[in-house]
């Protein structure tokens, strides 16, 4: 059996991110007959049975742990109480299990060596071992590794943006000042931040008029706002302006196992001046970029492979001009890769053309899942019939914040943007 968990609490200030704690739900779209899911939130009335009838995912057992600490904290929570004795015994009565962390943070490990040894039977767990996930996850190690493994011919120039990096507040504003002088943006990046929850931009002129007093003072600001820990590593990085900003989804096996294969390349779709993550679609760049940035890829995951990593892994980019530069590594799953997945699921290998977001209205909260579905009778996909247009996964959100995720279908991308944008939100009364 294989117990899937999507515990969170490893990656800094996802705390921001309104019902991240309810997230948790989204191991349920990796699990199949015979399988475990677990999270310290209550199941939603009806989201089982939809995911068993309409999404044909079979019907793992759901686990629920409870809170020990904060809620994002499931690994710890399957640790203790009456989660961790149903685990031994599972793992106890078939001689072994598997944990599929949603990354291979320290609780993922930690709760696989506590169950081999309550149970007295291997555990094992898909997922780099923890020195290697914070190596992946490091903004500044995959920067390094890029200009390492990368020729400037890859990505079609230079691997990465201008970037210095520094330890220490003056460092970071002298940083900041010399790349001033030949870049109109900037930003600095924490090294182990998700979803642009670490950057901090900057104007270049603004920075070139500041008094070094000044500077100083907007750099300290930044970094006492993000919990800088003194001696840590951040990043200075030019900011450009990039028309699409693509993302690699990779599944890297053991290294016995075969070379890291690329699963998908798409388009992010981010808002705001820093560029949050809200959804995604399948790439519709073209050959020739998905092929550089699926090689480039490819190298880097491999020096990965080597170094130990095992499991779902992503690499973001953005494209300015005819040169594309690589941002950062995804350790883990993510808002990407989990309705790739899940789409994969339902439809089989041949991906149709769809687009995945969260939508999110005041007006949603409370409402409940049945209810949800019963607004979208007879445009919700089914598997048993291959027809419809949504599907839903993330629902836990619904209840306390009005959000859930929804993956569109349609003929092409333009298609797919109709339903979404203007046709889901008169379904749902919005």
């Amino acid at each position: 059996p294989v117990l899937h968990f999507d515990d969170v609490s490893s990656i800094p200030f996802l705390q921001d991110i309104s019902g991240v704690e309810f997230y948790q739900l989204r191991s349920r779209l990796r699990a199949i007959d015979g399988d475990l899911f677990a999270a310290t939130c209550a199941a939603v009335p009806g989201y089982e049975a939809y995911n068993r009838a309409y999404l044909g995912l079979g019907a793992p057992e759901f686990l629920h742990a409870a809170s020990v600490e904060t809620a994002c904290e499931i690994g710890l929570a399957c640790g203790h109480g009456d989660a961790f004795e149903r685990l031994r015994r599972v793992a106890s009565d078939a001689g072994g299990m598997t944990i599929h962390p949603y990354m291979g943070s320290e609780p993922s490990w930690a709760l696989a060596m506590a169950l081999t040894q309550a149970a007295g039977v291997p555990v094992r767990c898909v997922a780099p071992p923890v020195a290697v996930t914070d190596y992946a996850n490091h903004k500044g190690h995959v920067t390094r590794a890029a200009e390492a493994l990368l020729d400037d011919g890859v990505l079609g120039g230079h691997p990465v943006v201008a970037t210095r990096s520094a330890t220490t507040p003056e460092g970071l504003a002298d940083g900041l000042r010399e790349l001033a002088r030949s870049h109109r943006k900037l930003a600095l990046k924490m090294t182990r931040c998700a979803s642009a929850m670490g950057n901090g931009l900057f104007d270049g002129a603004s920075v070139l008029k500041a008094s070094h007093g000044e500077l100083l003072a907007e750099v300290e600001a930044f970094l006492r706002a993000k919990e800088w820990v003194v001696g840590d590593e951040v990043l200075v990085m030019s900011w450009e302006d990039a028309w699409s900003s693509p993302s690699t989804q990779l599944w890297i096996p053991a290294l016995q196992d075969g070379q890291p294969v690329v699963e998908g390349v798409f388009e992010q779709l981010l808002v705001g001046e820093e560029q949050v993550f809200l959804g995604s679609i399948p790439s519709g760049l073209g050959e020739l970029w998905d092929d550089r940035l699926g090689v480039a890829s490819q190298r880097i995951a491999r020096l990965y492979q080597h170094l130990g990593y095992r499991g779902r892994c992503s690499f973001d980019f953005i494209i300015a001009g005819d040169n594309a530069h690589l941002v950062e590594c995804n350790g883990r799953w993510g808002g990407t890769s989990s309705p790739m997945h899940l789409v994969e699921r339902v439809c089989g290998s041949e991906r149709p053309p769809y687009r995945a977001r969260d939508v999110v209205s005041d007006s949603l909260a409370g409402v409940p899942f049945s209810e949800i579905l019963r607004r979208l009778d007879g445009h919700l996909y089914d598997v048993r019939t291959g027809a419809g247009t949504f599907l839903l996964y993330n629902v836990g959100c619904l209840a306390e914040h009005g959000k859930l995720d929804v993956v569109a279908f349609g003929e092409d991308q333009a298609a797919v943007t109709v339903e979404l944008e203007e046709r889901l939100p008169g379904l749902l009364g919005l």
